[in-house]
C-alpha cells in the first residue's frame, strides 16, 4: 500500500493512527506558502475566534516554516493525481493549528530544533540546506516508530505529530477532497427493481407505477 492510499484510509477513518505510515520520497524543495483563508461554514463566534488567530503574529520563524514545507511535501508529495501538501496550504494550516491548539507549539518547535541539530550532527549542515538524499536518510530513521532507535525518539514523536497534522490539513483542503474523489450528494437515477428480480417473485409494475413512479425527466430539456 503506497503512502497516498494509506493517508486516504486515515482520512476516511479506516486507519486509526498515523503511526503506521512511513515516509515517501519527494524532490520538492522549499516553497513559499501564502496564508490560507478559511471558508468553511462557521457560526459568528467561531469566525471571530478564527479572525483573531489569523491576525496574530506568526508563531513559526521563516526558517521553521521552510523546514515544515519540506517535511509536509515529503509526507504528501505531488503526484499525477493531485498537488503536494504545501500546494494544499498545509504549512499555513499548521501555523493556524498551533495558535488554535497551543499544546502543539512546544512539541513542534522542539521537534524542529531537534531535527536541525540532528541534521547538523549527521550531515554537517541544516535540514533545509541538506540535499534530498540526506533529508530522506534522516526521515527514514524517524518515520517508522517500531524500528527507530532510542537515540531518535524525540524525532519520532515530532514526525508522528507532524504527519498527523499534515494528513488532516491535506484531506480537509480542496486538493485533498478531490484526491479522495469524494463526490458528495449527487443527483441519481433509479430505474426500478430489475425485471429478473420482479419475475423471481412473481411481481410486476402496473401501468400506473410505470407512469407515475418510474419516470425520468429529459436531461436535455
Amino acid at each position: 500500500m503506497d503512502r497516498r492510499k494509506s493517508l486516504k484510509l486515515l482520512a476516511t477513518g479506516a486507519i486509526a493512527t498515523p503511526l503506521a505510515l512511513g515516509a515517501c520520497t519527494s524532490d520538492n524543495e522549499t516553497k513559499k506558502t501564502e496564508p490560507t483563508s478559511f471558508s468553511l461554514d462557521r457560526n459568528p463566534d467561531e469566525l471571530i475566534m478564527e479572525e483573531k488567530l489569523l491576525a496574530q503574529e506568526k508563531f513559526f520563524t521563516p526558517d521553521e516554516m521552510a523546514a515544515i514545507t519540506i517535511l509536509v511535501d515529503i509526507i504528501i508529495p505531488k503526484d499525477e493525481i493531485s498537488g503536494s501538501a504545501s500546494e494544499a496550504g498545509v504549512p499555513a494550516f499548521i501555523e493556524f493549528i498551533v495558535k488554535d491548539m497551543p499544546q502543539h507549539q512546544v512539541p513542534l518547535r522542539g521537534g524542529l530544533r531537534w531535527l536541525e541539530l540532528y541534521s547538523i550532527k549527521t550531515t554537517g549542515h541544516s535540514f533545509v540546506a541538506s540535499n534530498e538524499q540526506e533529508r530522506l536518510q534522516i526521515i527514514d530513521k524517524i518515520a517508522f516508530p517500531a524500528k527507530a532507535s532510542k537515540e531518535v525518539q524525540q524525532g519520532v514523536r515530532f514526525f508522528s505529530l507532524l504527519r498527523d497534522l499534515t494528513a488532516t490539513g491535506f484531506y480537509t483542503s480542496s486538493i485533498g477532497v478531490k484526491d479522495l474523489d469524494y463526490q458528495g450528494n449527487q443527483p441519481n437515477r433509479w430505474d426500478g427493481v430489475p425485471s429478473e428480480v420482479l419475475d423471481q417473485y412473481g411481481l410486476a409494475y402496473s401501468e400506473k407505477d410505470l407512469k407515475d413512479c418510474i419516470r425520468h425527466d429529459d436531461p436535455t430539456g
